[in-house]
C-alpha cells in the first residue's frame, strides 16, 4: 500500500490561506443541491452514431437537470423539429428523450438525420451532440454463376468473398453445407477481407461446399454465398492423354506442383501504408503462399513491438496492437519464411487523432463579485479547433457580457453577478471528429450546509486508510476544518489528508485513531458542522492457506484454509474454483474451514481460492490442484522408409495429464508365427517421437506404443499397419546342442529347436552331422525337421564325438554352426576300488582310504566314489538282526573319506564302489573295523519309591546305549528347603551292577534332588534327575498331611513297583588341599524363576564367595550376588522363566580366582497360585473324573495291542516312511532310532522325563552336516566328508546291544494324550 507524503508542516495561518485558495479553484468539482437555482445540465444522451434497427421503435434520448426544471427541444438537419406536426414522434414526459413509432406505420429511413437536443431554464441552455441517426441495412449477395475450381496439389488458391455492404459491416466466416466451419491452420487461412487463402492445396482441399457466410450482428441476420467447388489434382492422376488435351488456361494457374519459395498474397508489393485512429486497434495483415508453408513474423523496423499491447491472430499472419498512439506509428516489417527462401514487406502507419480532452470544462459556482475561470484544453492529430457558444449560441452572436473575457481555450470570469449565469458550450473539432462540453457558470449567494449525514459511524481496518465525509455546498466557497473530540485542536496536513470535497483521510488508522471528529465549515453568511465516529477493527487473516496439491485421477484431495479475524464482525468463508463459483456437483463438500473433492477427474485441474468475507474486508488465498494420470495412449502411428531390415515408426503422444511422458516403449507382433502376442522391441526417451527399428527376415510385423510417465504406463496405441519382411537365410543355429547316450551303443544328439521369429523363412530343418572324436571317420549327416532329437545307434560304448547341427530353410544354410563334444552311452563300471583300509580316530569317526580305478574300467563319467557301511554287531551283546546300511558319496578325484557319526563300542563292515552315470561298479573286499568306547547314554529311567521318614529307595535301569562297558554309577543328591533354595550336595559311588539302592538317614518330611549317571571307561554320560520327598513324623506333625512328591511342581503322584531294597553304605572321601585354590564343578539346577548354585572349592579357609549371573548372548555386565559365610551354594531368585543363564563364581581378596562358566536353563513360566485349588471340592472332583477316563483309555490301548491292533503311539511310528533317524519327541521325551526297511518294526525305547523338561544329547556330538560341504555334504580337500547320506539299507543278520522291550505304560499314555 503506497501512503501519501504530506507537505513539511506550516503554520496555522498559511495553511489555512492555501487551503481557501485551493478549494476557490475547485469549486466546480462541488456539487449544487438541485434544492437551489442551477442552469441545465444533460446527464445522458443517445451515443453520436446511433445505427437503429428499422424493424424496431426509434428512441433518440435526452435527459437533463436544472432549477427550475428545464423544458426541451429539438433539431433536425439544423431546423427546428416540431414534434407536434408528426403524430409517429412523441416526447417522454418530464424528459427530452424522443419516442418514433415505426414498427406500424413509417419506415425508419424517414427519419434518417441529424438530431440534438437543447435543455433550457431561466438560468440558460445546455445542448447535446449532433446524434446522426441511421438504420442498419443487411443486403443479399449479388446472385453469380460459379465454375468449379480445378487447380494441380501444391498450388496456390484464394476464395474470394466479397460481401455485401452492410450497416454496420458484417462478420465474415467459412462454412460448409453442413453449417461446420472450415478447418484453418498455418496453411489455410481466412483474411481481413474475408477471403479465404490457401498457401499451397492438397488433395483433402477438394470439396464442392466452401461457403462464405456475413453475419449483420445489428439485425441478427446471416446472408450466404453461393458454394464454391474446388478440385485439386496431382500430376499422378493426369495420364499423358488427359494431359495433351488439357491447356493451361483450364487450370487455376499454370505452375507445376513444385516447391518454391514464399510469395505474398496479400498485401502486394514491397511496401503499403496503413492509417489508424488514436486508442483504436491496429490490424496489419501478411498472408504469403508457398511450398512449403511459409511461416510468418513481424518487427518493427524503427523500435521494439509494444509488450503488453501486442498480440497475433490468424497464425501470427495478424499482428494487433490495442489502445495505439502516436508513438506506435512507424514501420512494421512482415517476414514470410520456408526452406527454400524468404519475402518482405514493409508497412508504413500512421496514427491520426481525433479531438480528445486535456482539460474538458467544468461547472462554476460563484458569488456575487467573485472572478473565475473557464478552461477547454484539447488535443489530436491534426490538432483541433477550439470554439465558444453560450446557451447553445455562437459566443460571437450572443449579447455581451461586461464579467466575461475570452483568451482561446479559456473565458476569464471577473466581478460576476447574478446575471452572468449561463451555460457555455466548447466544441473542439479535426478533420477526424469532435469534441461537445457544457459548462455552466452559476452565481449564487448561499450560507454553508453540510451534505453528509450526522452522526455516521464509520469502521475501518486497522493499518488502512480511514476516509470520513464532509460533503458541503456554499457560496461563497466555505472553508472546512476538522476536530478531533469535544475539546480537540484542528487537525493538521503532517497526519492528515484533506480533499477538496471536504473529506478527511487518515492515511493508516491505528487503534489509537478511533474516537469522534467534527467537521466545521464556514463562509461570510455562515457557519455549520457535523459528527462522524470511527471504529478500528482488526484485520481478516488467513493463519493457514490451502496448498499446492497433485493428486491422481480418482482420488480425492482436502484443502485447508483456517482464518482469524475480528471478533466483532462476522466472517464468510467461500471458495472459488478458476475464480467462478464451486460446480454444483456432490463431488465438492465444504466443511467449516475445508474443502474436499472426491473422485478427481481432469475438469477439477484448477486454482482453488479460499475467501474470507467481512463488511470490512477481504482476503484471499489459492493454492492450485494438479491432477495427473498415466498418460493417454499415443495415436496416429506411421510406418514410413519401408526397408528390408529396417522401417521408421512414428506417432503422436496422448495427453501427458500434467505429468511428462519419460520414454515410449515399441512393442512388436509376429502375425505369421504367433499372432496376438506382443513383444518388447525397444524404448525411446519422451521427447522422441520417431524411431527406426530394426527387423528380422520373414516376419510379418505389426507395432504399438506405450506412454510412460512418473504416474504409470498408458493403455497401448493402436496398432500400425502390418508390414511383411523378405525371406533369409537362417541367423542363427541352435542352441543347447548336447550328444549323450541312452544305451551303451547309441548317442542321443538333442537341441533347443529355433522359434518361428528366427527362422528367417519358410522350410525349416535341421542339419545333424557327427564323427568320431578320436577317428578319423567323415561327417555323417542327416537333415531332420519338426524335431529337437536324433539317436544315432550302434556306437560304441562311451566314445567321445564330435556334434555339431545346423539350422537351414527354403533360401539356404545358416552359417557354420558350433561344434561340441558328446559320448555314447555309459556302462557300469568293470572294476572295484582296491587297497581299502580303515583308520579309526575316536569312537564316532573313522577314515577310509582306497586306490583309485583305472579310467578305462569305468566306461563312463566317472561320478565319485560310493562307500556302504554298517554295524554287524557290539562288543557288549550279541543280538542277530537286519541292519541298515549307510552310503556316503565322494567326488572322483578324492581317495579317501570320513564316516562319522558312528556308534561308540561297536563292530562295523565297510565296502567302496566305483559310480558313474550309468550306476555302481563292483564292491570292494569288505573291511571290518571296531569302535573304542565312549560315554554312555543316560539310565533308562529312575524311580524313587517307597518313602519313609528317614530313607528313600531309588530304582534305575542300565542306559539304552552304553557305549562301552559299564564301571559305575554316580548318584548326587541335596535337600530343598521351602524357599526353594538347594542344601549341600553328597556324591555316592554305585557298583555297574546295582539296579536300585536305599538311602537311609535322611531328614523327614524333607525334599530331595537327586541326579544319577553312568560312567564307562571314556568317562561319565548324561544324567537324569528326580525329586522325592521323604514321609511326614505324624507324632510331630499331627493333623497336617504330608505333601505329595512334587505336588509343588504340580506333578501327578505315581506307584511303581519296587525291587528288594539295597543298603548301601556312602564311601569315604579325602581330598587333597591343591597348592593353588580353586573351584570347580559349579553346578546349577533351575527351577521356574530360581536356581541353586552349588560347587567344590580347594584352597584355604575362611573365603568368601560371589556369585554372577547372566542371560546368555546378551551384552548386559554380569550381575554380581555375594555369598553369605564360606558356604559353597547359593540359591538366585527372581529369573526369567525359560531363559538361558550363564554362571560362574568367584572369590573376594587380593587373590581373587572365578570358576568356569557353567550354562542352565529355567523352567517354563507357570499359572500364579494364588489358590490352593488343590483343596477345592471341584478340583478333587475333576481330577478323579480325569484319572477314570485315562484309565479306561489305557485299558482300550492293552486290549487293542494284545489284539495285533495299532495304538496311537504304534501308529505315529508307523507313519515315518524316512529310514533315517528319528528326532526326539518333544511331548514325550523317546527317541526315535534306525529300523530296517522290510520288517517295519521300531526299537521302542522310553525314559522319564526328567523334572526341567530337558535331556542332554545320548549320543557323539559327530554329524553328517559336520562333515559336509553345503546341502551335498561333500568332503573338502583334506579327505573330509563330501559325500551325502543316504538311507538306502540292506537286510542281514547283526547283533547289537539294542533293548527291544516294550514302551512302560507312562509314557505309552503320554505317547497317547
Amino acid at each position: 500500500m503506497q501512503l501519501k507524503i504530506m507537505p513539511p508542516k506550516k503554520s496555522l495561518s498559511v495553511c489555512r490561506a492555501s487551503l481557501i485558495l485551493f478549494l476557490c479553484q475547485v469549486m466546480n468539482a462541488l456539487e449544487v443541491p438541485l434544492d437551489l437555482v442551477q442552469p441545465p445540465t444533460i446527464i445522458h444522451q443517445s451515443p453520436k452514431d446511433y445505427i437503429i434497427d428499422p424493424r424496431e421503435n426509434i428512441e433518440i434520448q435526452c435527459e437533463a437537470k436544472g432549477k427550475p426544471p428545464p423544458s426541451f427541444s429539438w433539431t433536425r438537419n439544423g431546423t427546428h423539429f416540431d414534434i407536434d406536426k408528426d403524430p409517429l414522434v412523441k416526447m417522454l414526459p418530464n424528459s427530452g428523450t424522443l419516442v418514433i413509432s415505426i414498427t406500424i406505420e413509417g419506415k425508419a429511413e424517414a427519419y434518417e438525420g441529424v438530431y440534438q437536443c437543447t435543455a433550457r431554464n431561466e438560468r440558460g441552455a445546455a445542448i447535446s451532440n449532433n446524434i446522426v441517426i441511421r438504420p442498419s441495412r443487411s443486403p443479399l449477395w449479388t446472385k453469380e454463376k460459379l465454375e468449379q475450381i480445378t487447380i494441380l496439389k501444391g498450388q496456390s488458391l484464394v476464395l474470394p468473398c466479397r460481401p455485401p455492404l452492410g450497416l454496420p459491416p458484417p462478420i465474415i466466416f467459412w462454412m460448409d453445407n453442413s453449417f461446420q466451419r472450415l478447418p484453418q491452420s498455418e496453411r489455410v487461412s481466412q483474411g481481413l477481407n474475408g477471403d479465404l487463402y490457401f498457401s499451397n492445396v492438397l488433395p483433402e482441399d477438394t470439396r464442392e461446399d466452401y461457403i462464405c457466410y456475413a453475419r449483420f450482428n445489428h439485425t441478427q441476420t446471416i446472408q450466404q454465398k453461393q458454394p464454391i467447388s474446388v478440385k485439386v489434382h496431382s500430376m499422378d492422376e493426369l495420364n499423358d492423354t488427359i494431359t495433351a488435351n488439357l491447356s493451361d488456361s483450364e487450370f487455376y494457374g499454370a505452375k507445376s506442383y513444385i516447391e518454391r519459395p514464399p510469395k505474398l498474397l496479400t498485401p502486394e508489393g514491397q511496401t503499403s501504408h496503413k492509417e489508424e485512429l488514436r486508442e483504436n486497434v491496429l490490424s496489419l495483415e501478411c498472408i504469403a503462399e508457398g511450398l512449403p508453408t511459409p511461416s510468418i513474423n513481424w518487427t518493427k523496423v524503427d523500435g521494439e513491438l509494444p509488450v503488453n499491447r501486442t498480440f497475433y491472430k490468424n497464425f501470427k499472419k495478424t499482428l494487433n496492437i490495442i489502445h495505439v498512439s502516436e508513438a506506435d506509428s512507424g514501420k512494421y516489417k512482415c517476414t514470410a519464411r520456408n526452406s527454400l527462401g524468404f519475402v518482405e514487406h514493409t508497412i508504413s502507419v500512421t496514427v491520426k487523432a481525433a479531438p480528445y480532452w486535456i482539460t474538458a470544462p467544468r461547472n462554476l459556482v460563484l458569488s456575487p463579485g467573485e472572478d473565475g475561470t473557464l478552461i477547454c484544453r484539447a488535443n489530436g492529430n491534426p490538432k483541433p479547433s477550439i470554439s465558444w457558444l453560450t446557451n447553445g449560441v455562437p459566443i460571437e452572436m450572443a449579447p455581451d457580457d461586461p464579467s466575461r473575457k475570452i483568451d482561446g481555450d479559456t473565458i476569464l470570469f471577473s466581478d460576476v453577478q447574478e446575471s452572468s449565469s449561463a451555460v457555455y458550450q466548447c466544441n473542439a473539432s479535426n478533420e477526424y471528429g469532435y469534441l461537445l462540453a457544457n459548462a455552466f457558470v452559476n452565481v449564487l449567494a448561499e450560507p454553508p450546509r453540510i451534505l453528509t449525514e450526522a452522526n455516521l459511524r464509520y469502521q475501518v481496518i486497522s493499518d488502512r486508510p480511514a476516509m470520513l465525509d464532509c460533503a458541503f455546498f456554499g457560496s461563497p466557497i466555505p472553508t472546512i476544518e476538522w476536530f478531533k473530540g469535544t475539546k480537540g485542536s484542528v487537525l493538521q496536513e503532517d497526519t492528515y489528508v484533506f480533499h477538496d470535497n471536504g473529506t478527511l483521510e487518515i492515511p493508516v488508522a491505528q487503534k489509537d485513531s478511533a474516537g469522534t471528529y467534527t467537521c466545521v465549515v464556514r463562509n461570510k453568511l455562515g457557519m455549520a458542522k457535523n459528527d462522524v465516529h470511527l471504529e478500528i477493527k482488526d484485520p481478516t487473516r488467513i493463519i493457514k492457506q490451502p496448498e499446492y496439491k497433485v493428486v491422481q485421477r480418482g482420488g480425492k484431495v482436502s484443502f485447508e484454509c483456517t482464518v482469524k479475524h475480528d471478533p466483532t464482525l462476522i466472517t464468510t468463508l467461500t471458495w472459488l474454483k478458476d475464480n467462478g463459483e464451486l460446480p454444483n456437483d456432490g463431488r465438492f463438500s465444504v466443511d467449516n474451514d475445508h474443502l474436499l473433492i472426491m473422485n478427481i477427474s481432469d475438469e477439477d485441474d484448477a486454482t482453488y481460492t479460499c475467501v474470507a468475507n467481512t463488511s470490512l474486508d477481504m482476503v484471499s488465498a489459492s493454492a492450485m490442484l494438479r491432477v495427473v494420470d498415466r498418460p493417454n495412449p499415443p495415436f496416429d502411428l506411421e510406418l514410413t522408409s519401408l526397408l528390408e531390415r529396417s522401417v521408421q515408426l512414428s506417432w503422436i503422444p496422448g495427453d501427458e495429464n500434467n505429468s511428462p511422458i519419460t520414454d515410449f516403449i515399441i512393442e512388436y507382433e509376429d502375425a505369421l508365427h504367433e499372432p496376438g502376442i506382443w513383444h518388447y522391441q525397444t524404448d525411446v526417451p519422451g521427447t522422441q517421437t520417431t524411431v527406426e527399428l530394426k527387423l528380422s527376415p520373414y516376419v510379418k510385423y505389426s507395432f504399438r506404443v506405450i506412454a510412460v510417465n512418473s504416474i504409470g504406463r498408458s493403455l497401448p496405441s493402436e496398432a500400425s499397419e502390418y508390414y511383411m519382411t523378405k525371406a533369409a537365410e537362417p541367423e542363427e543355429n541352435p542352441t543347447a546342442v548336447e550328444g549323450i547316450g541312452s544305451e551303451p551303443d547309441n548317442l542321443v544328439i538333442t537341441w533347443q529347436p529355433l522359434k518361428g521369429f528366427d527362422s528367417n523363412g519358410p522350410g525349416l530343418q535341421y542339419k545333424v552331422s557327427w564323427r568320431q572324436k578320436d577317428g578319423d571317420d567323415e561327417w555323417t549327416s542327416v537333415v531332420v525337421a519338426n524335431v529337437s532329437k536324433y539317436i544315432v545307434s550302434g556306437t560304441p560304448t562311451f566314445v567321445p564325438y564330435l556334434v555339431k547341427v545346423q539350422a537351414l530353410n527354403d533360401v539356404g544354410f545358416a552359417p557354420e554352426p558350433m561344434i561340441i563334444i558328446g559320448h555314447s552311452g555309459e556302462d557300469l563300471p568293470m572294476v572295484a576300488p582296491s587297497n581299502v583300509h580303515v583308520n579309526v580316530v575316536n569312537s564316532t569317526l573313522a577314515e577310509v582310504h582306497w586306490e583309485p580305478v583305472p579310467p578305462k574300467s569305468v566306461r563312463g563319467h566317472l561320478k565319485g566314489y560310493r562307500i556302504y557301511y554298517w554295524k554287524v554287531k557290539n562288543s557288549s551283546k550279541r543280538n542277530r538282526r537286519h541292519v541298515e546300511k549307510k552310503i556316503l558319496t565322494f567326488s572322483g578325484n578324492k581317495t579317501h573319506g570320513m564316516l562319522p557319526g558312528l556308534e561308540p563300542f561297536s563292530h562295523y563292515t565297510l565296502n567302496v564302489r566305483v559310480v558313474n552315470g550309468k550306476g555302481e561298479g563292483p564292491a570292494s573286499v569288505d573291511q571290518v573295523f571296531n569302535t573304542p568306547e565312549g560315554v554312555p547314554s543316560a539310565p533308562l529311567f529312575l524311580k524313587i519309591v517307597n518313602p519313609t521318614l528317614d530313607s528313600l529307595t531309588l530304582e534305575w535301569d542300565p542306559p539304552s546305549h552304553p557305549n562301552g562297558i559299564l564301571t559305575a554309577y554316580t548318584l548326587k543328591f541335596q535337600p530343598i528347603n521351602s524357599t526353594h533354595e538347594l542344601g549341600p550336595l553328597v556324591d555316592l559311588k554305585i557298583a555297574a551292577n546295582m539296579t536300585s539302592l536305599v538311602l537311609r538317614n535322611l531328614s523327614y518330611s524333607t525334599r530331595y534332588k537327586f541326579y544319577f549317571y553312568a560312567q564307562t571307561s571314556a568317562g561319565s554320560g548324561s544324567q537324569i534327575t528326580e525329586e522325592a520327598v521323604t514321609t511326614v513324623d505324624e507324632g510331630k506333625m499331627a493333623g497336617v498331611h504330608p505333601p505329595a512328591v512334587g505336588a509343588d511342581k504340580g506333578y501327578s503322584e505315581i506307584h511303581f513297583s519296587t525291587f528288594p531294597a539295597m543298603h548301601t553304605s556312602r564311601p569315604t572321601f579325602y581330598k587333597v588341599r591343591p597348592v593353588n585354590p580353586r573351584i570347580r564343578n559349579v553346578t546349577a539346577v533351575a527351577a521356574e524363576t530360581y536356581a541353586n548354585i552349588s560347587w567344590e572349592y580347594e584352597g584355604p579357609d575362611h573365603v568368601h564367595f560371589y556369585v554372577e549371573h547372566v542371560i546368555a548372548g546378551s551384552k548386559e555386565e554380569w550381575r554380581k550376588e555375594i555369598v553369605n559365610g564360606s558356604q559353597s551354594f547359593f540359591g538366585l531368585k527372581g529369573l526369567l522363566p525359560g531363559t538361558a543363564y550363564r554362571v560362574r563364581v568367584g572369590a573376594e581378596g587380593d587373590s581373587g580366582f572365578v570358576s568356569s562358566e557353567d550354562m542352565f536353563h529355567t523352567g517354563p513360566a507357570m499359572a500364579s497360585r494364588q489358590v490352593d485349588i488343590a483343596t477345592q471340592g471341584w478340583f478333587i472332583g475333576l481330577m478323579c473324573a480325569v484319572a477314570l477316563l485315562i484309565l479306561i483309555l489305557l485299558i482300550v490301548c492293552f486290549i487293542r495291542r494284545n489284539k495285533g491292533g495299532k495304538y496311537p503311539v504304534k501308529e505315529k511310528e508307523d507313519a515315518h516312511a524316512d529310514p533315517e533317524i528319528q528326532p526326539m519327541k518333544e511331548d514325550d521325551g523317546t527317541f526315535g532310532e534306525y529300523s530296517d526297511a522290510e520288517d517295519h518294526k521300531p526299537l521302542k525305547k522310553g525314559s522319564r522325563t526328567p523334572s526341567d523338561r530337558t535331556v542332554k544329547k545320548e549320543d557323539s556330538d559327530d554329524s553328517l552336516v559336520d562333515y559336509g560341504e553345503g546341502v551335498n555334504g561333500q568332503f573338502n580337500e583334506d579327505g573330509s566328508f563330501i559325500g551325502q547320506y543316504s538311507g538306502k539299507k540292506e537286510k542281514e543278520p547283526a547283533e547289537g546291544n539294542e533293548s527291544s522291550e516294550a514302551p512302560s505304560p507312562v509314557n505309552a499314555m503320554n505317547s497317547f494324550v
